[in-house]
């Protein structure tokens, strides 16, 4: 896979990841904290890869490097 995603959306996507994941741990409890800690970790994850199956999926791409071909 090719990455997908651009600087500025991977910042967003770890910083928003970050937040979930300690809004999950501090301050929820019961399902929404394991709501907020799965949606945290799979944006910390994309983010951090720089490839989200839901852009490849839907043709998305916000990366300013094209893919070269061989």
């Amino acid at each position: 896979m090719t990455m997908n995603e651009g600087g500025i959306d991977r910042a967003i996507r770890a910083i928003v990841g970050l937040g979930l994941l300690a809004a999950a741990y501090f301050y929820l409890d019961g399902t929404w904290a394991w709501v907020a800690g799965i949606v945290g970790a799979v944006a910390l994850v994309t983010g951090a890869v720089g490839i989200c199956p839901a852009y490849s999926i839907l043709g998305l791409n916000t990366c300013p490097f094209k893919p070269q071909s061989r």
